[in-house]
């Protein structure tokens, strides 16, 4: 099969070029050539990443992520473009949309989830996005703590105002549970996570359970301060 596969390629495109310039974005311009533009690539990439780190959950961030998408996409048809001689106009189209889907429901989709679901969740808060650290223990939190838990109404954010065993406002709260004053919430990471929205605003006092707990937020993120309500 796989003999089959590079008799059918010109002697420039090799399997394993195909499958590093599907992994590395901006490799595929290194390995085609010229090398002066490849390096250009891949450190152009290697700094939109960078910019989607530390402008989590902004637009520039999305922004930076989407271009380097695009030049990856970019890099591997250019990687196979003595393939593509002879193929019609039309026919190469719709290649580079397959190559597109490939790469990016492929690739990076499963990257922004990962980062974003097990490491790193941005929330927003009217214009601010507050970067929340994902953590798996919540038995530290004490009053006045803030922490991110995810419930039926969406991703909740709010500081700590009861543990087990309190009774607030004629609430009780029960073991192994919090009341938190919950400020916002999210609800369009999981199918738009190439896109931030503002988030809706409220306030109201919810219990939430250990199962349903993401995060704390971080008091910084890089250089930026993140002031909580």
């Amino acid at each position: 099969m796989l003999d089959r596969i590079r008799s059918r390629l010109p002697r420039d495109i090799t399997l394993g070029g195909l499958v590093a310039a599907f992994l590395v974005p901006g490799l595929a311009v290194y390995i085609r050539g010229p090398r002066f533009w490849g390096t250009i690539a891949l450190s152009a990439c290697a700094f939109l990443f960078l910019l989607f780190i530390v402008w989590l959950g902004y637009p520039i961030g999305n922004f930076a992520f989407g271009l380097m998408l695009s030049i990856h996409v970019t890099g591997f048809v250019y990687y196979c473009s003595r393939y593509l001689l002879g193929w019609s106009f039309s026919h190469r189209i719709v290649f580079t949309l397959l190559v597109l889907m490939g790469i990016g429901l492929g690739f990076y989709l499963p990257i922004q989830h990962t980062i974003q679901t097990h490491w790193l969740m941005p929330l927003r808060n009217g214009n601010q996005v507050i970067i929340v650290s994902v953590q798996g223990n919540p038995e530290f939190l004490k009053h006045g703590d803030w922490a991110a838990f995810a419930t039926e109404k969406g991703i909740l954010l709010g500081p700590i105002v009861g543990l087990g065993g309190d009774q607030m406002d004629s609430i009780t709260v029960p073991e192994n549970h919090w009341l938190i004053r919950a400020q916002f919430a999210r609800y369009y990471y999981h199918d738009l996570s190439f896109i931030s929205f503002r988030s809706d605003i409220f306030e109201e006092l919810t219990i939430v359970s250990r199962e349903e707990f993401v995060g704390k937020p971080l008091k910084r993120w890089f250089w930026r301060i993140q002031v909580l309500p």
